[in-house]
């Protein structure tokens, strides 16, 4: 066929962006081919994710969207057209990032993945005794049944009939499928000495000065100028337990419940790992959770567990292994619900394959680390009969330990040879390895990044002069020598999830790296017997919690001191300095932008024409320190502020302090007001790491520190926790990074596997001995990726 000849449908094999300014990209145009593996590299902060996430993959949603009717548009998330002039030659986009899955705690793995609703099926059909459909299996669903006269309208006459239902669930009536009870601890609630008007309530959020206090007051099951030592049993079990009830007070309707259901509505609805410290400080001071005495933690009826197949019940399924679940399901031999059996073991094989087979259906999908849960998300598109469509990965080999990586880019390359379009965002050589072409973006990140600087083949990278390209080869070396111990941390009898009672001494003023398959036990290693020791500060990977609002000044504290000084240098109150109170501009409230609700469309925000963007009202920009207001401090980039704070300028030691350690974890080039919703995943990690090294403490746990950051800042990061441990700091990280492994002064694998296949110490050591004993899967990586080991 010569090209004149090619069909006008086969000539559109290429996605065009033109003009892209989403965030810090500065006109960026691309053109990326279809149907192959695209991989974007660059430092974090480079606008690689503004590119790929924030411009393509939201314009395809935007635009599948709108095809929808607008009553439907109603109820799906609305989006703005990204900051672009031209993108040509979408397709769908399918998104598979590293967002936690939801904190419900009613949310597991199980009930995340479709599984449990195919087992539920199966128990349905095939279960013994029969007890109902597959809802009488679900632990969400609660058996209720009820009778009485019904009145309808019939033919034009008025009818009575008496009508019952009655719905079988599984839900355990106790821990209304939870899993756990909890107990209250009532002198955490209230100091029983004073009255309610006194402030004896001490629940985080609940004032007497608002409507809560007013609600308390006009309610008059209780004397509020009475001390609750002396209420009667009537009136203290009317403040505590309640039901809801309506009240007419200062004439509105409102409705009253007790604080315990209060708090099982509010605080407890959430998982306790999502809640905002302050709240979580709370929940596990006042609260007990004890496994349900009547499920035993499985959250299912008696009923439901009464129910079984070749001997088993489906709680005892979700408690075990997906990889002996997968085997559990093929020896199934039923032809009457052939087609379900195969699917049930298509998607657990499919776990299996992905590297997940270690997890069990019944694990909270709140618990699941950020690689976890993307790789969890994977599992709905790998059996997929769509092709032609985009996929888009958000850094895949987060959490994988070398060993797994090649299977993750099996994967990848198998959705790519369905005929779809794979875009990754990748810092990890081994995945841009694989890739069809690479787009490179920098030079550097925030204001110094937003450009192409490369476009081509893998092998072209190596031989550009970009900083990924310098980077791409990069092989660490063994330190010729390694530091000695001052001491040690003793774990003995560890037994968290897959632990098989490990004994195992953690040396202390040195650089230890616990590393193992993913799966293998490493976090419950540390996090369950050496995270929460008294001195011990934990950096682990959960999100920041914050919202456009927020930004690093506010985050770290840097805004107090600053805004003090202000106030101080001017003789007003620091209040004033604060866009969320005082100083706020009237017209956009401090958010510097004015928000336009279109109903079903996208909303539109456009900058306040009063404040101009500034967020604070114009009188409070008249105030000045060292020059500057406090809008054009909060646009200053970190490394510009710490100069400014600095002995030579300002002289702010608090502020000054603060910024020397953003600048320390590579944050030098992000501005003090930028949203934390901005920044990237690699950054706001850093930015937690920032915070938590002013805190007090002898022993740092780091949880995959080197997550989202480009092969150059892995050299900067290595110099930071060397700059601790020489600063007297004990400096334990959790980590499948072959650079961090070499660089440690003791390295302990746990394994030899994942799930029950692991859960042992295989290895203790420095990592020259690790490379030359060779015996353990992660030994094997190490020596293929050092140089020569130095020997001491």
């Amino acid at each position: 066929m010569t090209p004149d000849d090619v069909h006008p449908a086969d000539s559109h094999d290429l996605i065009r962006v033109v003009g892209a300014r989403e965030n810090n990209l500065k006109d960026v145009s691309v053109v990326l081919p279809k149907r192959r593996l695209t991989a974007f590299t660059g430092v974090s902060g480079s606008g690689k994710s503004s590119l790929v996430f924030a411009t393509i993959a939201a314009e395809s949603q935007r635009m599948i969207n709108e095809t929808y009717s607008s009553f439907v548009q109603g109820f799906m998330p609305r989006m703005a057209r990204p900051d672009v002039d031209v993108l040509d030659g979408l397709t769908t986009a399918i998104i598979v990032d590293q967002e936690r899955m939801g904190s419900d705690p009613r949310s597991t793995v199980g009930t995340a993945t479709d599984v449990n609703a195919m087992l539920r099926r199966l128990f349905s059909r095939l279960g013994e005794p029969h007890i109902g459909g597959p809802q009488a299996f679900s632990f969400n669903v609660a058996s209720v049944s009820g009778a009485g006269a019904v009145t309808f309208e019939k033919g034009g006459r008025e009818t009575k009939e008496r009508r019952s239902f009655s719905v079988t669930g599984g839900m355990c009536p106790r821990c209304e499928g939870r899993g756990a009870v909890n107990d209250f601890d009532l002198t955490a609630l209230y100091d029983e000495s004073k009255s309610i008007n006194e402030g004896a309530l001490t629940i985080p959020g609940w004032s007497m000065d608002g409507w809560q206090g007013r609600i308390l007051r006009g309610v008059g099951l209780f004397d509020c100028d009475k001390p609750i030592a002396d209420f009667t049993a009537k009136e203290l079990d009317a403040l505590l337990h309640q039901e809801p009830t309506k009240f007419k007070i200062e004439g509105i309707n409102l409705t009253f419940m007790g604080i315990i259901p209060q708090i099982q509505k509010s605080f407890l609805a959430k998982d306790v790992d999502a809640m905002q410290p302050h709240i979580r400080a709370f929940v596990e001071r006042a609260i007990t959770f004890t496994t349900c005495p009547e499920c035993d933690g499985t959250r299912l009826s008696a009923l439901a567990r009464s129910s079984r197949i070749a001997g088993r019940n489906i709680a005892d399924l979700c408690a075990l292994q997906i990889s002996d679940l997968a085997v559990w399901v093929r020896d199934l031999d039923e032809p009457s619900v052939a087609p379900l059996l195969t699917a049930l073991s298509e998607t657990l094989d499919s776990f299996v394959e992905i590297g997940l087979g270690y997890l069990s259906l019944e694990r909270p999908s709140g618990t699941l680390s950020g690689g976890e849960a993307q790789r969890t998300k994977m599992i709905r598109h790998l059996g997929s009969a769509l092709t032609d469509v985009t996929y888009v990965f958000d850094e895949p080999t987060i959490g994988l330990h070398p060993h797994d990586i090649q299977r993750m880019n099996d994967l990848l390359l198998q959705l790519r040879d369905k005929g779809n379009t794979v875009l990754v965002v990748e810092h990890k050589p081994e995945t841009i390895a694989i890739a069809d072409h690479v787009v490179d973006l920098g030079p550097g990140a925030g204001h110094a990044g937003g450009e192409i600087v490369f476009e081509g083949t893998v092998d072209d990278l190596r031989g550009s002069d970009t900083l990924t390209g310098r980077h791409l080869d990069d092989r660490a070396t063994l330190k010729p020598s390694v530091r000695t111990a001052s001491g040690s941390l003793e774990v003995r009898g560890a037994s968290t999830h897959n632990l098989r009672d490990v004994d195992v001494d953690i040396p202390l003023g040195v650089l230890t790296v616990v590393t193992g398959v993913a799966g293998s036990g490493k976090s419950s290693l540390i996090h369950g017997s050496v995270a929460g020791r008294e001195g011990v500060v934990t950096v682990d990977q959960s999100g920041i919690k914050g919202s456009r609002r927020s930004n690093p000044a506010t985050y770290t504290g840097l805004l107090e001191p600053i805004r003090k000084a202000f106030a101080k240098a001017n003789g007003v109150k620091p209040a004033l300095f604060s866009a969320n109170s005082e100083g706020a501009c009237p017209t956009c409230k401090g958010a510097g932008v004015i928000y336009s609700d279109l109903g079903v469309m996208a909303g539109v925000s456009t900058p306040c024409e009063d404040c101009e963007g500034r967020r604070f009202q114009p009188a409070v920009l008249d105030y000045t320190l060292g020059g500057r207001n406090i809008s054009e401090v909060l646009e200053m980039p970190v490394s510009e502020a710490a100069d400014f704070f600095g002995p030579d300028q300002v002289k702010l030691p608090a502020a000054h302090k603060i910024l020397l350690r953003l600048v320390d974890v590579g944050l030098g080039y992000v501005s003090l007001g930028q949203p934390l919703t901005t920044l990237s995943g690699g950054e706001r990690q850093r930015l937690k790491l920032a915070t938590h090294m002013g805190a007090e403490g002898g022993v740092y746990v780091l949880d995959e520190p080197t997550t989202g950051l480009h092969l150059a800042d892995v050299d900067n990061l290595l110099g930071l926790l060397d700059r601790l441990v020489d600063a007297g700091q004990s400096v334990i990280v959790i980590e499948h990074h072959q650079a961090v492994m070499a660089h440690a002064d003791w390295i302990i694998d746990i394994g030899p596997g994942a799930g029950h296949d692991g859960g042992t110490v295989v290895f203790e050591g420095t990592p020259a001995d690790l490379v030359a004993d060779r015996s353990t899967l992660t030994g094997q990586h190490l020596a293929a990726y050092v140089r020569e080991p130095a020997r001491a």
